[in-house]
């Protein structure tokens, strides 16, 4: 790399971390939700604003030689796995029977009729794109269904809630549902480059799925033994710095395991974080706080900025399909979970809450728009329709998570 473009990409580093701090910073100000203000963030020194008004600029900054684009995604993807690591540090295994019944219920609502009415109301959603129905028909089922660990993490870490008996059952629902949904895109995606049509693309989709499962059963089953047994020695004896690098070596680690198995790394990087929370060690406590730091205040931020510095909202903005898709996806999912965990015998407004809560799409909505797009099962317009959509249901849930929390963690 060129010295000029080595400051080329640090100028752009700089002014997005910059402007994501300093947008989340004044949304916390506004009591709505910090991620919220990095996305935006994004949209300013995107597209959206500074490209479109200065786009000379703009290009300059951010697109100032060839590589520059795939460098920045590459702080977009330590961001989205650091995130989710760390999140996985406080999800609880241990669920009495009243916890799992709880979480059965929150899958059940959060995935199936919101799943049923993408799929068979897909066809009413414009789309000039040409993909294979199947496809097409999945794609707007998931987006639907989804719910987002990462942006419901930040959430819940801002308004120091994620040790709450709530935030850790909506996010091991959320973890459980999404593991299911990202198999089923695997399945979409296979079907759209024409995989699902013969046996061998059975055989490949059989794979998928196969490999997902015995990366999930090993990662909580066997790590955390083999962890315990070859870390007496290491964690006994190594200063904390050292422990730090050790434990990012095992996100990573299991993040490349799950990528050559053809797991999602999102979901591998959650399952690390389980992994290292599932240690009873309490050295480790200062390290998980250090790298938690890290990643929220540097990493992450920088994510969610690079979310929107993707969007170009002048040139897709299409409020009747943003705000028709938004409304009814919504009212269907917020109304099933709160039926489903209705049957718990809790009161209407906490049925809400759950409700309110597992209707946030952010990241992973976002990533799940990327992927159609760029596979070609939908167009621009209804990408940025999906897009907005997760930004809006992420901004619909942190704000009723900060007017009902003290109600919701007492």
């Amino acid at each position: 790399m060129l010295d000029h473009e080595l400051s080329r990409l640090l100028l752009s580093l700089v002014l997005l971390l910059f402007f994501a701090l300093g947008a989340g910073h004044v949304f916390n100000i506004l009591r709505l939700p910090r991620v919220v203000g990095e996305i935006c963030a994004g949209l300013l020194l995107g597209p959206s604003f500074l490209g479109y008004f200065a786009p000379d600029l703009h290009a300059w900054i951010f697109n100032g030689f060839a590589e520059q684009g795939k460098l920045l995604s590459v702080f977009y993807w330590l961001g989205l796995i650091l995130l989710m690591f760390t999140a996985g540090f406080k999800i609880s295994t241990n669920f009495n029977k009243g916890d799992r019944l709880l979480l059965l219920m929150l899958i059940l609502g959060g995935m199936g009729l919101p799943f049923l009415f993408g799929f068979f109301a897909s066809s009413l959603f414009p789309n000039s794109a040409v993909p294979n129905p199947l496809a097409f028909s999945l794609v707007i089922a998931i987006a639907s269904a989804v719910t987002s660990i990462p942006v419901l993490t930040r959430i819940f870490m801002d308004l120091d809630m994620l040790a709450s008996r709530f935030a850790q059952a909506v996010l091991t629902a959320a973890a459980i549902q999404d593991l299911i949904l990202w198999v089923v895109l695997s399945v979409a995606l296979a079907v759209q480059q024409g995989q699902g049509g013969g046996s061998s693309g059975i055989g490949d989709i059989g794979l998928i799925v196969l490999g997902t499962i015995v990366f999930a059963a090993f990662s909580i089953l066997m790590v955390p033994t083999l962890l315990r047994f070859s870390g007496r020695v290491v964690i006994s004896q190594s200063p904390e710095g050292s422990l730090l690098g050790y434990t990012l070596l095992v996100c990573l680690v299991l993040v490349s395991l799950a990528s050559v198995l053809q797991v999602n790394i999102v979901f591998g990087a959650l399952l690390a974080g389980l992994v290292i929370g599932r240690l009873p060690v309490s050295k480790l406590e200062p390290v998980k706080q250090n790298i938690t730091n890290i990643a929220i205040w540097f990493f992450v931020p920088i994510y969610f900025a690079l979310v929107g510095l993707q969007m170009n909202l002048p040139a897709n903005f299409n409020p009747t399909l943003i705000f028709g898709f938004l409304l009814a996806s919504s009212l269907i999912k917020m109304t099933s979970v709160a039926l489903c965990v209705k049957f718990m015998r809790v009161s209407w407004i906490k049925a809400l809450d759950f409700g309110m809560t597992m209707n946030a799409r952010g990241g992973p909505g976002i990533v799940l728009d990327s992927l159609a797009y760029a596979a070609k099962i939908i167009d621009e317009a209804l990408f940025m329709a999906l897009v907005m959509a997760s930004i809006l249901t992420s901004l619909m849930a942190g704000t009723w998570l900060r007017w009902r929390r003290s109600a919701i963690v007492s």
